[in-house]
């Protein structure tokens, strides 16, 4: 199979992947930065990727419900691979580790990540966005 076109390339890179989100730079080795940024914004269109943060794809599919395009994971998985790629290392939150010891009958939601060390990013999709807690 010949690959020719850039966005050809990202597209079975993208289908041939294990994981659920990319960074531009999991493409840089292929083209340029300006390039895949514009590879990656036409797959958007085309609905073969979302955004939810800045330099944060996930692959996404169409909803059986709605119709609408939606990542493939719900958005806390995303957000805790997201943060494994970059870098950072994420931890339970507080209301996780209370709810865990038993000192708490809250049930967290998921959309309270723990983290160590420094990041300051949105990440959210659709309206709906992860917390990230500086837990010590």
């Amino acid at each position: 199979m010949a690959l020719t076109t850039l966005k050809s390339r990202i597209k079975y890179r993208l289908s041939r992947s294990k994981d659920t989100v990319f960074t531009p730079k999991d493409f840089i080795d292929l083209s340029g930065r300006d390039q895949v940024g514009r590879v990656l914004r036409d797959l958007m269109s085309e609905g073969v990727v979302i955004r939810f943060g800045y330099g944060l794809y996930a692959k996404a599919d169409k909803s059986p419900y709605s119709g609408k395009i939606v990542p493939k994971k719900p958005l806390p998985e995303l957000a805790e691979e997201a943060l494994n790629k970059l870098g950072v290392k994420v931890v339970a939150s507080t209301v996780k580790e209370l709810y865990n010891s038993g000192k708490s009958t809250q049930v967290p939601t998921g959309r309270v990540i723990g983290v160590k060390g420094r990041i300051s990013r949105k990440i959210g999709y659709n309206g709906q966005s992860v917390k990230l807690e500086h837990v010590t």
